[in-house]
């Protein structure tokens, strides 16, 4: 409670009474750097997404359903209060400023960190001044990691399938379309997209930290000048790209006017947009860059096939090891997490990780975003479940799969839970829909097996994947109630690849998803319409060892022993004789 005390002195020496601590950069991205991690290193919760509010008097942190068991355990005797999103009874950051910010009371935070749509909104509904320009962070984090310096490198075109030229025209036309001459483009992803590099100042997410403006047809990029070796300077020069400062962007966009900018208000932060909307006409809209990145062209799609195939072999290999380790060993999570990782880096084509392992035994498996070395580190024995949620990003592509995995003799609880969440897997694979539908018309079908027995998983069945970008992804998504944060509803279609990962969680007991990626295709066209499926590109056996055979319908059956011959077919050529018997034995026809 020390750093929440001394925080609070730090408000009322400035006559502030309310301070937002969101988990964001300057472009409001999911996953951030080191330098940006204030709100965990002020409350001590390491999960991905939450807000922290300190005021003179109280410290409360609002973060989702995947986080509410791990956000409880890491804020134990913090002092500070958790705030679980979207259940009854507790407010929304709005509601809640609203009940404490009078007339005469200052809210603050640091604008750069904040997106446009909030600052409106704060704007528009709070009682008192708003002060966007104060950054408390370094007064209180004396020993705070400067900003990441890793250097750029090309993707090159038999990975990224698209020229830079070709995208630009796309954008600069979809401007022209909608009467504008100008772009605020502040996505790491997008920008990372456009210009086909690829950095690492993101752990888990080769982005590079710069800000974009398109002027007409001028290509401005804001970037530290050091990331850029010659042969990326080079290929920046050929492409006529201006290259400025990072930190001039605030300079130059207090500067420009007179012109028609399109800016993302959920993306550009809420510094830079006040500093634009003085002098220039802004519309907003989504950036035309987050459709064309999520549509992946057929370079990508091949090759993230084939990322997936190598995935696959690691934790096909995996699979067996775990099973056959704990007979004659003593491991623990982080033991099973390191090797998996070491399989994945074997291959040379591995860029990074996608995400950090989440590797959870029996009851921590129950905290959807578990990490061992934050957790428990459980030593794993010859019985219960291990769950496994891993990916990696190729120079093919980006995966995410999570497999549960009996470790013992599954109880018959234990095969009822995961034989329906697999039926939920399955029925959402194996959908046809209308053109048109979105994730929120879908997410039923992957729910309903699950609600049949009463039970509910408090997150998103699945979210978009980017091509050797952010492993989370805009705007597809599966997802029955629409959440403004996660942008996740827009209509799906054809080259969109979107994870189906359902999944049953007992606090106190167990945890078990079941992940697979879908790739989006085009069935038919027909006097009723233009008919969309999905095609599973993920690559590794689900375990028979937890499935009751008796729960499934024959065409759940059908179903799984045809993914299972494919998954078989896909990677017994890179397995030795010995793993290519096992995974016989466990893609066999029930």
């Amino acid at each position: 409670m020390n750093l929440i005390n001394d925080f609070q002195e730090i408000l009322k020496n400035n006559n502030i009474k309310a301070y937002i601590i969101p988990t964001s950069d300057y472009h409001q991205s999911e996953y951030v750097s080191s330098f940006f991690k204030a709100r965990a290193y002020l409350s001590g919760f390491t999960g991905s997404a939450g807000t922290l509010i300190i005021t003179t008097s109280d410290a409360r942190l609002w973060t989702d359903g995947r986080y509410f068991i791990q956000a409880a355990n890491e804020l134990e005797g913090s002092g500070i209060s958790l705030m679980k999103m979207g259940t009854p009874g507790t407010p929304t950051i709005l509601e809640y400023l609203n009940s404490i910010i009078g007339p005469n009371d200052t809210l603050a935070f640091d604008g750069r960190l904040i997106n446009t749509a909030d600052y409106l909104c704060y704007k528009e509904n709070i009682k008192g001044s708003i002060k966007i320009d104060l950054d408390l962070i370094n007064e209180i984090w004396t020993d705070r990691p400067s900003l990441p310096h890793e250097m750029l490198y090309e993707l090159e075109q038999i990975f990224a399938g698209e020229t830079y030229q070709s995208k630009l025209g796309k954008i600069i036309d979809s401007l022209h379309k909608n009467g504008l001459d100008s772009l605020c483009l502040t996505s790491l992803e997008d920008q990372a997209w456009l210009y086909n590099l690829r950095g690492n100042d993101v752990a888990y997410t080769p982005v590079f930290l710069a800000f974009t403006f398109i002027i007409d047809s001028d290509v401005h990029l804001f970037i530290d000048n050091k990331k850029i070796n010659e042969n990326v300077h080079h290929l920046l020069n050929h492409y006529g790209v201006k290259l400025h400062d990072y930190d001039d962007v605030y300079s130059y966009a207090k500067n420009l006017n007179g012109k028609n900018i399109l800016i993302d208000k959920n993306k550009v932060n809420a510094l830079l947009y006040t500093l634009l909307t003085s002098h220039n006409n802004l519309v907003f809209k989504e950036n035309p860059t987050l459709l064309l990145k999520a549509i992946k062209n057929e370079v990508e799609i091949k090759n993230t096939k084939f990322a997936h195939v190598l995935d696959g072999v690691a934790v096909t290999k995996f699979m067996k090891w775990v099973k056959e380790v704990v007979l004659n060993k003593e491991i623990t999570e982080h033991d099973a997490e390191a090797y998996l990782e070491e399989l994945r880096r074997s291959r040379r084509e591995l860029i990074d990780l996608s995400f950090s392992t989440i590797c959870a035994y029996k009851e921590n498996a129950a905290m959807m975003h578990y990490n061992a070395l934050n957790g428990k580190n459980t030593t794993l024995k010859y019985e219960g479940m291990i769950l496994v949620d891993s990916g990696g990003h190729y120079l093919y592509g980006t995966t995410d799969i999570t497999r549960t995995i009996s470790l013992g003799h599954p109880t018959k609880e234990e095969k009822l839970y995961f034989t329906t969440v697999l039926k939920s897997v399955i029925d959402l694979a194996d959908t046809v829909f209308l053109k048109g539908c979105n994730g929120q018309n879908l997410d039923i079908k992957a729910r309903a097996p699950i609600w049949k027995m009463l039970i509910d998983y408090k997150c998103g069945t699945g979210h978009g994947v980017g091509h050797i970008l952010s492993v989370h992804e805009a705007p597809n998504g599966f997802r029955w109630q629409i959440v403004k944060e996660r942008n996740d509803s827009a209509p799906l279609l054809p080259g969109m690849i979107t994870t189906d990962e359902p999944g049953i969680y007992l606090e106190g007991k167990l945890g078990i998803r079941t992940e697979n990626e879908l790739l989006c295709k085009e069935v038919e066209t027909n006097e009723w319409g233009t008919f969309y499926g999905f095609e599973t590109i993920t690559y590794a056996p689900i375990d028979l060892d937890l499935i009751d055979a008796n729960l499934l319908t024959q065409d759940e059956k059908h179903w799984l022993n045809d993914y299972h011959k494919m998954v078989f077919e896909n990677l017994s050529p890179y397995l030795d004789d010995n793993t290519k018997k096992w995974l016989k034995k466990y893609t066999k026809a029930i």
